[in-house]
């Protein structure tokens, strides 16, 4: 079954303890991402860590192969369960993420590549010089990352069902955009629903804004989980 990740799009430890602590036992995988990590550090990672949850560590590590793979072991050092690399970092770099990874034992993270933001639309390529549709370009990514050691990717709703094909079943599917009918679409350009994104083949759904400023965080996410459950 597919799960829910709460993406806590907050700048600090006070307000993740507070976030944590509201949704309770609605909600056991978060996300930590660039803004909180800048912010308060490992610090933020720890105080889910410390509630009994998962993390979700999304860097989006894209450097070179030697620093990626220390970051990777920093990573597993705090205890997270999930772990971003770009899939445009290369082989060298993947496969570095990958060393670092078995390096670590059971307790490593899961590795996933990041293909092409949520936030960028086929015009965004054009101007980055890429000739592809959409569609392949994730594709050519999301190929090459698991080629080279990833466990998954991150991809948008859009590109899921194709995905999931190529990839097998085996293959870990994280997808952002995720947006409950009749919720504001705030920065993301490529969307679905809950549903729609587990029947297409997601095993993780990040969700930020839908539930972190609902009048209920702690029923919105139940209501996104049984909507998950239900397809």
């Amino acid at each position: 079954m597919a799960e829910l990740i709460v993406a806590l799009d907050v700048s600090s430890t006070a307000e993740v303890e507070r976030v944590v602590d509201l949704l309770g036992d609605a909600v056991s995988f978060y996300k930590v991402g660039l803004e909180l990590f800048s912010a308060e550090g490992p610090s933020a990672v720890r105080a889910v860590k410390s509630r009994g949850k998962r993390v979700f560590l999304d860097l989006k590590l894209h450097d070179i192969p030697r620093t990626v793979e220390r970051a990777v072991k920093s990573g597993a050092a705090l205890g997270v369960d999930l772990m971003t690399v770009h899939a445009a970092g290369g082989r060298a770099m993947l496969g570095a993420a990958r060393a670092a990874a078995d390096a670590c034992g059971k307790d490593a993270p899961k590795i996933l590549a990041v293909t092409m933001l949520t936030s960028l639309g086929q015009s965004d390529l054009e101007d980055l010089g890429i000739g592809r549709e959409m569609k392949a370009q994730v594709a050519a990514l999301g190929l090459l990352a698991c080629a080279n050691g990833a466990d998954g990717i991150v991809c948008s709703p859009q590109e899921v069902a194709e995905m999931r094909a190529a990839l097998g079943l085996g293959t870990l599917l994280v997808t952002p955009g995720v947006r409950p009918a009749g919720t504001g679409l705030g920065d993301q350009k490529r969307v679905a629903t809950p549903a729609q994104a587990v029947r297409d083949g997601s095993t993780h759904l990040v969700v930020g804004r839908p539930i972190l400023e609902a009048a209920d965080p702690a029923a919105a996410a139940r209501a996104i989980t049984a909507e998950m459950a239900g397809a």
